[in-house]
């Protein structure tokens, strides 16, 4: 049991200046703790700074590197030509002439048709309508210049013999090489040239037309002579379609 009467014991009073000491020395080490976490992140700092500051200087020398490359590589390759379509591309050069003399004749006339000159006598003779490689070197045999000779070359006189060769090729040739035979009119064989052709052609048609043959009226219609089909192909003239019958209005009394 506690006495009243005893007095009440006070508690010992702290004096201010221990209270404010006691204050200092609990705010001092959050302090230092705080310079602490400055200096860290100020380390961090400077190293970040100096991270990037490398970086970026690689990323310079990379550049550098690169810019330097393609400078190397126009050095050594030869610069590319620009293409202005496909039409001058295909444009061939014009082939030089070589200087082959003064009496080197570059066309030569034969059966009204100019010959390059530098071609052999055989291509030479070829250019000329109605007559093939086949019958090209037949003529040059008969008439006996070289096969392989530039047109160029050849003198006035083989010249000559090579047009009678081709007047006279009906006359002289076989009749399995010529180009008409068993004609029309006279049932003969014989070779056509040059603008002949188109004339004897163009006759033909005429007189097949007159006796009203099958392969006339095929030419008058415009149709194939020969047996072709027509249901896809040669559907010449207007595309007809289903027509639908126009309603005539009835006239109003």
């Amino acid at each position: 049991m506690i006495d009243a009467s005893e007095p009440d014991k006070e508690t010992p009073e702290i004096p201010d200046k221990e209270v404010e000491d006691e204050f200092e020395e609990e705010s001092q080490p959050e302090e230092k703790d705080q310079t602490e976490e400055t200096g860290d992140t100020e380390d961090i700092d400077e190293e970040n700074a100096e991270e990037s500051d490398t970086k970026n200087e690689v990323k310079e020398s990379s550049k550098e590197i690169i810019k330097e490359r393609p400078k190397e590589k126009a050095a050594h390759e030869t610069p590319k030509k620009e293409k202005h379509g496909k039409d001058e591309e295909k444009k061939e050069k014009p082939k030089k002439r070589i200087d082959r003399g003064p009496d080197f004749k570059y066309i030569v006339r034969l059966s009204n048709s100019d010959v390059d000159g530098e071609k052999n006598v055989i291509y030479g003779l070829s250019n000329v309508r109605g007559i093939g490689v086949h019958m090209a070197s037949f003529i040059a045999d008969t008439t006996g210049v070289d096969r392989y000779k530039k047109m160029g070359d050849l003198t006035d006189d083989q010249v000559t013999k090579l047009q009678e060769a081709i007047d006279n090729i009906s006359k002289n040739a076989p009749g399995w090489m010529l180009n008409h035979r068993k004609d029309y009119e006279t049932g003969k064989n014989f070779h056509l040239i040059s603008t002949d052709i188109d004339m004897r052609l163009r006759d033909e048609i005429n007189i097949m037309k007159k006796i009203r043959s099958y392969r006339g009226i095929r030419h008058e219609r415009g149709l194939p002579v020969r047996g072709q089909r027509t249901r896809a192909n040669n559907r010449k003239g207007l595309a007809l379609g289903v027509s639908k019958k126009r309603e005539v209005a009835e006239p109003t009394k």
